[in-house]
């Protein structure tokens, strides 16, 4: 189990250094304060997860998986785009990671708390 932990975690930190990337260095909004705002209302779904997937609740796992098709669909809306291509094939494969990861994580500490 602390093997999902621990891919959620770099999951999670690799969907942040995307954002961050994105919207810092390659499509940057006019204005270093409007960037900044952005990413904090980009990034607060993974942040938000964070604590509890370091305490390993069920319901973050499961929030985790919410979270991560908030970045999915995203990723879809950048494929379309063909300046932002291949970002939007990293999100969207980080993404569906993290959906998957939160999923089995949900469902193996679920049936833990079900089973004692």
């Amino acid at each position: 189990m602390k093997a999902l932990q621990i891919l959620c975690l770099m999951l999670i930190g690799s969907l942040f250094a995307l954002t961050g990337l994105r919207q810092f260095f390659v499509a940057p909004l006019p204005g270093a304060g409007t960037n900044l705002l952005w990413f904090v209302v980009q990034t607060l779904p993974l942040l938000l997860v964070l604590p509890g997937i370091l305490r390993r609740r069920v319901r973050s796992y499961f929030f985790t998986a919410l979270a991560g098709m908030l970045y999915f669909i995203h990723g879809v809306l950048q494929i379309a785009t063909p300046e932002m291509h291949t970002m939007g094939l990293w999100e969207v494969g980080l993404a569906l990671g993290l959906v998957l990861a939160g999923t089995y994580g949900t469902r193996q500490l679920g049936g833990l708390k079900q089973s004692q």
